[in-house]
């Protein structure tokens, strides 16, 4: 019962921070959404920044969980992409919060993320140690080539939410979803053998 309150208060706080920011959401405009008193928030989260970073590694988690699911599959590099393109532009249309607190907050206000041990990167190491298997099965099995995996992972999540990006300002015509196939076969192009 009390993980599942913490994801609804980190889901709130997603939502949130992607609406109004970092700096106008405040723990009472929090609590106030979840119906819930200010000292019952911090009984979760000891204060905002650690809200925020707790934020950062559940939209990582989500992340991470469906791209794991990916990658346990017997798929070649190229279906593994797709498929992980097509389950991303779903999770935009299903919980755009998680995608949109990642771009939109968590890249805009990077000093208050990066600490010496648990910042910056290493928030969402979940996530990039999935990319990271993904793209090293594909060099193993020579469907994609080898290079500095930074390389790789900017084409692969640049490519993503470089689309997310568009898609949040309503510059596409179409959903996200519409360009999957597209969108996925540049992503493998720039990465294959």
């Amino acid at each position: 019962m009390k993980e599942r309150k913490k994801e609804s208060i980190l889901m709130a706080s997603l939502r949130l921070f992607s609406r109004n920011g970092f700096h106008n959401t405040t723990i009472p405009i929090i609590a106030k959404e979840m119906k819930m008193s200010v000292g019952n928030i911090y009984n979760y989260f000891p204060s905002k920044n650690n809200l925020a970073k707790c934020a950062i590694k559940f939209a990582a988690s989500i992340l991470a969980s469906t791209l794991r699911k990916i990658n346990d599959k017997d798929l070649t590099s190229k279906e593994k992409i797709h498929e992980f393109t097509k389950a991303y532009y779903d999770i935009i249309e299903i919980s755009p919060e998680i995608i949109e607190y990642f771009l939109r907050v968590y890249l805009s206000n990077r000093s208050l993320f990066d600490d010496e041990k648990d910042g910056g990167f290493a928030l969402a190491s979940e996530f990039v140690d999935e990319v990271k298997r993904l793209i090293d099965d594909g060099v193993k099995k020579r469907e994609l080539r080898e290079q500095n995996f930074f390389v790789s992972f900017s084409v692969f999540i640049g490519t993503l939410g470089g689309m997310t990006f568009l898609n949040g300002e309503n510059v596409l015509e179409k959903k996200p979803i519409h360009y999957a196939n597209e969108v996925s076969e540049t992503i493998y192009r720039a990465l294959k053998a």
